[in-house]
């Protein structure tokens, strides 16, 4: 039964057994997207209970680099972060340590880990916790790892060596930010914060979700001009402390 069909079928095009695998590869694309690096460019967050405190994990994913910090959900009091370097092979994640608050020991370690994603959630195997994603990388203009490379002093400007093992990162994806001040030779922490920022007409603002050094920044707003010259962040404005400040941010390479 379904012989002459069959053949029927094989001769005027593909058999039914290959429409289904097409049909199956379509299906998996729509909802698993394509296992690529840039699938996973954006900002992602779980939300998970530890110690009796809901806490919240922020990743954010650039093209080269990422980072990840857990914070407390109600208050906004840091708990820790870590990041560095990362490529995707396969569902396989490649990560070269350049902090760690928790375990500075791994700094200059390289690990890897499975995950599993598809458009909007992200997990890791053997971790009991579900990403949700925040952004895919947009609509602020400012998306990318950046290191400081220079600063206006007196009215001059004073060069920064991005090479060196004392380094400032902004690491930014649509909608969130966050800045890490570290050492990766002698893998000190230095201090960091982060939270949600935007981008218009010129300004940059951030508002403050989580900052290291002092819990009562959080919940304030600061307002920057902003501007791209040749490639680099050319940041003015007021400090946290009310102290004016002209920065100059260069965009990191994968």
């Amino acid at each position: 039964m379904g012989g002459a069909y069959d053949t029927e079928i094989r001769a005027k095009g593909p058999t039914l057994k290959t429409m289904k695998k097409e049909i199956l590869a379509i299906v998996l694309c729509t909802f698993l997207g394509p296992l690529s690096a840039q699938s996973l460019i954006g900002s992602w967050e779980a939300i998970g209970t530890f110690d009796g405190k809901e806490l919240r994990n922020v990743v954010i994913f650039t093209e080269g680099h990422q980072v990840a910090t857990f914070y407390e959900a109600e208050t906004g009091a840091f708990v820790g972060t870590n990041g560095g370097s990362w490529s995707l092979d396969g569902n396989q994640i490649t990560e070269t340590i350049e902090f760690d608050t928790k375990t500075p020991e791994r700094v200059g370690n390289t690990v890897t880990f499975e995950i599993e994603w598809d458009n909007d959630e992200l997990r890791i195997k053997d971790v009991d916790l579900v990403w949700k994603r925040l952004d895919k990388g947009t609509p602020g203009d400012l998306a990318g790892a950046w290191l400081i490379s220079g600063r206006m002093r007196n009215g001059e400007l004073q060069k920064r060596d991005t090479n060196r093992p004392r380094k400032t990162m902004k690491i930014l994806s649509g909608t969130r930010f966050q800045w890490i001040a570290y050492n990766t030779e002698t893998k000190e922490f230095m201090g960091t914060g982060g939270g949600t920022y935007t981008t218009v007409d010129g300004k940059y603002t951030e508002n403050i979700e989580f900052f290291s050094r002092d819990n009562t920044r959080v919940g304030a707003s600061l307002q920057f001009d902003f501007e791209i010259k040749d490639g680099d962040w050319h940041h003015s404005g007021l400090s946290s402390k009310g102290q004016p400040i002209y920065e100059i941010w260069t965009q990191r390479t994968p």
